[in-house]
């Protein structure tokens, strides 16, 4: 009999890039499918739990497709096996995602984002988070932004685009994900930067970004602005490289604006990112791309695989970002604190603090889900 064919999370990336034809069976339950799955522009996707295909019933064949592929998708790949072979049996084209939701967590692509003689900018994008880090390269040295978890992931792409990785760096401390930053920086050999008001009571080893007004990478001509960027946490920091790119953290969103709650201190947080708003950031240029350290919704990719916006456009689209009225701008953006919060935030805060080591296991369970760390997305 055939064997299953059983595809990566990079090959199914691939395939959703290509335009290929294909269509998302996830047989998890409905909860779970509601809460976190895969997704793409113009994806098709389905959601028939497991035990449905169990009661041998006829009528959960009627919605399938029999003219387009098939990848069923479960949490860790046992599930989607075994219907991806109830279904080749009844002649569907069909095959299994390695390792299911699990893995589709770990996957990470990269994409260059801009590139010249000086200077070359690479977005990895973490699609099942909607988690955002930026490589910074210039004559041979590279900077790292907000690294994940995965540090093999950088090290792998510092031998691809071959540079030295120079400095790693934290915009925030991170609440829905584990940060690589510490790790990398000890790994290459890197200094790890973090604002000193985000590692306070920490026993991290750091350069504190606030003593940093640029950094320096590799050639002359790439200088990286350090702008504290108070609003989403107290010590959160944006970088913007040669007025062009603003690498704004979890500070401006594509969509939005950074939730200041999850410190429980929404409302002196929101004031913060007023003034960071109207005041440190009145001046950068509406053609200055703004580049995010997250995204909520699949629709933020643009069509060269970027997620990035000039900043213009998001002045332009954001009523919030219009709202000159501090009051009331307060009062909307600290009305957050209402939204959904990560889930194990405060675990994963420990754990980037240094304060909690967990093993490999347990990491990727408190990464499991959607991020969260988005408010105010345009409709």
């Amino acid at each position: 009999m055939e064997q299953v064919r059983s595809i990566t999370a990079e090959e199914l990336h691939r395939k959703m890039s290509s335009g290929e034809d294909l269509v998302i069976l996830d047989v998890r339950n409905e909860t779970d499918y509601n809460d976190w799955k895969i997704e793409g522009k113009n994806l098709r996707t389905m959601n028939i739990p497991y035990f449905h295909f169990l009661e041998e019933d006829v009528q959960v064949y009627a919605g399938l497709p029999k003219d387009a592929e098939i990848v069923i998708v479960c949490a860790k790949g046992g599930a989607s096996h075994y219907v991806a072979e109830m279904l080749m049996e009844k002649g569907y084209n069909t095959c299994s995602l390695q390792g299911g939701m699990l893995a589709w967590s770990q996957f990470y692509h990269p994409t260059i984002v801009y590139m010249d003689d000086q200077l070359k900018l690479i977005q990895i994008n973490r699609l099942a988070k909607g988690c955002l880090s930026y490589a910074v390269i210039s004559d041979g040295k590279g900077m790292i932004i907000d690294p994940n978890k995965e540090i093999d992931v950088y090290i792998e792409l510092a031998k691809t685009h071959q540079f030295e990785i120079e400095h790693v760096v934290d915009s925030h401390m991170h609440a829905d994900h584990i940060t690589g930053g510490p790790r990398l920086a000890k790994q290459v050999g890197a200094t790890y930067y973090i604002s000193s008001e985000e590692a306070k009571g920490t026993n991290l080893k750091f350069e504190p970004l606030d003593r940093y007004d640029r950094i320096k990478v590799g050639d002359v001509h790439v200088e990286v602005l350090s702008i504290p960027t108070p609003g989403h946490t107290p010590g959160s920091t944006s970088f913007l490289i040669d007025n062009r790119f603003l690498l704004s953290g979890d500070t401006i969103f594509v969509g939005g604006l950074g939730r200041p709650d999850l410190g429980g201190k929404a409302k002196e947080w929101a004031e913060d990112l007023y003034h960071t708003v109207f005041f440190k950031l009145k001046d950068l240029p509406d053609d200055c791309l703004v580049l995010p350290a997250h995204y909520a919704d699949i629709q933020e990719i643009n069509d060269r695989g970027v997620v990035g916006e000039l900043l213009g456009k998001i002045r332009e689209n954001n009523e919030i970002m219009r709202n000159v009225d501090k009051a009331s701008f307060t009062e909307q953006v600290a009305s957050a604190a209402s939204m959904e919060k990560p889930p194990n935030f405060e675990e994963i805060v420990a754990i980037n603090r240094g304060e909690l080591q967990v093993d490999q296991e347990r990491a990727i369970e408190l990464e499991i889900g959607p991020n969260r760390c988005a408010v105010h997305h345009h409709g």
